[in-house]
């Protein structure tokens, strides 16, 4: 082999394993970019009437969309809410009837007539959220609480939704815990950006009724 013919080899190959090096960093920075994205929340408590709530342990793993279209993303969320309930007046199995001005509970919370603990998130697309509070109605709620698994929230632009996780029935004083680990948000048709923050709220009904929302701390869903 001449001299010619031997130099051209060796830059084929250099050639060769430039361009093998540079689909190695090109995969590289494309799995970085889908990587998942570990987000660790602060813990919360609030005094209430009749009642102490307090949130640990809370944390979210956002998800890219397996589509990479942009409207769809996954949020799997845990944590932990406490009552330390006081306030009940009268043990029951049903509870008494009547709430706030003779009405059962409302908005994101909904008694039944008896004292309850309902945690959840306020999932928003193209909307601020981070001074999030009051009241909503029960048009923007959705249904199926659920403690593990999926739960889909289509929602749009400028739209707001509770998603119900978890609840529990207050039938005496005495301290509740609910607790869910994993359980999968999955946002679907919001093009935008995307948050969630977590609200717990306490539901006393009877002779003395209250009613406490804590909030958690705002995060991004991308």
């Amino acid at each position: 082999m001449n001299s010619n013919n031997s130099t051209a080899l060796r830059g084929t190959r250099v050639a060769g394993l430039g361009a093998a090096a540079a689909l190695t960093i090109g995969l590289l920075s494309t799995s970085v970019a889908a990587a998942d994205t570990f987000v660790p929340l602060p813990d919360g408590s609030k005094n209430a009437p009749g009642a102490v709530i307090t949130r640990t342990d809370e944390s979210a793993l956002i998800s890219p969309s397996l589509a990479s279209n942009g409207a769809g993303r996954t949020a799997w969320v845990s944590g932990t809410v406490t009552a330390d309930v006081t306030g009940i007046t009268k043990e029951t199995e049903a509870g008494p009837t009547n709430g706030a001005a003779g009405s059962p509970g409302t908005n994101n919370s909904s008694t039944h007539g008896v004292s309850r603990i309902n945690t959840g998130y306020i999932v928003g697309c193209q909307v601020d959220i981070t001074g999030l509070g009051g009241s909503f109605g029960g048009g923007i709620s959705l249904d199926g609480p659920s403690m593990s698994g999926s739960l889909t929230v289509p929602i749009s632009a400028g739209q707001v939704k509770f998603v119900s996780v978890a609840g529990k029935d207050l039938k005496k004083n005495g301290k509740y815990s609910v607790q869910y680990q994993d359980t999968q948000l999955e946002v679907q048709n919001c093009g935008g950006y995307a948050q969630a923050r977590a609200y717990t709220v306490v539901e006393i009904v009877g002779d003395n009724y209250s009613k406490t929302t804590l909030y958690g701390h705002p995060f991004s869903i991308g």
